[in-house]
């Protein structure tokens, strides 16, 4: 390995580490990544010099010297995420320490005409234009619920939007910063911290139910890109029709959509219903909880990974882990405990999150 590209890796490592830690001094770094201290001296100083670093303070005193308390600057950089489904587009801005520092969703209902394009551009200038440090911003991550062809800037497959075989250079033309477009799924598991979830899959509970998952910390894409389709599994052979043209799909019975379409009401409104125990709100929400912990069940005597809840409804399901627990027990006869049952980190546009925390990632890295 090249001299620089080892210093590259150090120092990317130890501004994971500062940033993980929120805040650290030379001494600890050098403790826990075992790092010499001159090869920590060196490297924090320039991230110092450089303002991606700052000291934010200083320990008490042990005797000698008192350390100096060390944290990221969140300010350095930043980056921007859009999540576009077939109704609604949404937006974060997130900063170095992987902190959302601004959000906002808009419904608009989603167009292959060019006219959709210029609406999304002036939303997103729209969202920026308060910022003031945008010449700080990365780039611009689009998460999209599709198979997506990275290289070609192509959207192989979206039974959710409509596509097949979509270009999508003209959805990146309109913007001034570079792009990266991902699957809203992979996008959500990368919302994750792969460093801790090294094995781990990923349901993302929106109106249409998506997955991903990693093995040692990196996404698994299968060889057409499909791996994680978990939604059109089959899960009722002849049940209700997807929406995909099949029938007994999981996303016809396991994505949250199946809650509110018959009622036209919000998620919220839902789940306040089934808080306040209201009858037909509480039966229709056992029966997802059994069909969702039956597609848990299956996932889980597959890939034997821990399994993480997100999208719009794992943010809800967080405060009814045991009676999923309890019905993912009566199927699965081969785990003494449901612990592998995850809550996402995100509650909400986990996938603008995840696309946004690309730029960052590589920034880290090039550092």
């Amino acid at each position: 390995m090249a001299g620089t590209e080892k210093r590259n890796i150090t120092k990317s490592k130890i501004v994971n580490y500062i940033i993980n830690k929120q805040a650290t001094s030379k001494v600890e770094i050098s403790k826990e990544l075992n790092l010499s201290m001159p090869t920590v001296l060196s490297n924090v100083n320039d991230l110092l010099s450089n303002g991606i670093v700052m000291e934010t303070g200083e320990y008490g005193s042990t005797g000698g010297r008192k350390a100096k308390r060390i944290s990221i600057n969140p300010a350095y950089r930043y980056a921007v995420g859009i999540m576009i489904t077939a109704n609604h587009v949404g937006f974060v801005l997130m900063n170095l320490r992987y902190e959302i520092k601004k959000s906002n969703r808009v419904r608009l209902k989603f167009s292959a005409e060019s006219s959709y394009y210029a609406q999304v551009a002036e939303l997103t200038n729209d969202f920026l234009r308060d910022v003031e440090y945008q010449e700080r911003i990365l780039g611009i991550g689009i998460s999209i619920p599709g198979i997506i062809n990275q290289k070609e800037r192509m959207i192989v497959k979206s039974h959710a939007l409509g596509l097949e075989n979509y270009s999508l250079s003209f959805l990146e033309q309109v913007f001034s910063y570079p792009v990266y477009f991902e699957n809203d799924a992979n996008a959500a598991m990368m919302a994750e911290d792969l460093n801790y979830y090294k094995n781990a899959l990923y349901l993302s509970l929106n109106n249409t139910l998506g997955g991903a998952f990693c093995i040692d910390g990196k996404l698994i894409q299968g060889q057409n890109q499909k791996a994680g389709e978990f939604g059109h599994m089959i899960l009722v052979p002849g049940g209700r029709t997807c929406y995909c043209g099949k029938s007994g799909c999981a996303d016809a019975y396991c994505a949250s959509s199946v809650l509110t379409d018959e009622s036209r009401e919000t998620l919220e409104q839902f789940m306040c219903k089934v808080e306040n125990k209201n009858t037909a709100a509480v039966k229709i929400w056992d029966k997802y909880l059994m069909y969702l912990a039956i597609l848990v069940s299956n996932l889980r005597m597959s890939y034997d990974m821990d399994i993480i809840l997100g999208g719009e409804m794992g943010g809800y399901l967080a405060d009814y882990m045991i009676p999923l627990g309890e019905k993912v027990m009566e199927y699965n006869g081969f785990d003494h405990d449901v612990r592998y049952l995850k809550t996402c980190s995100y509650k909400r546009e986990a996938s603008a999150v995840g696309v946004a925390k690309h730029f960052l990632y590589d920034f880290i890295k090039s550092i």
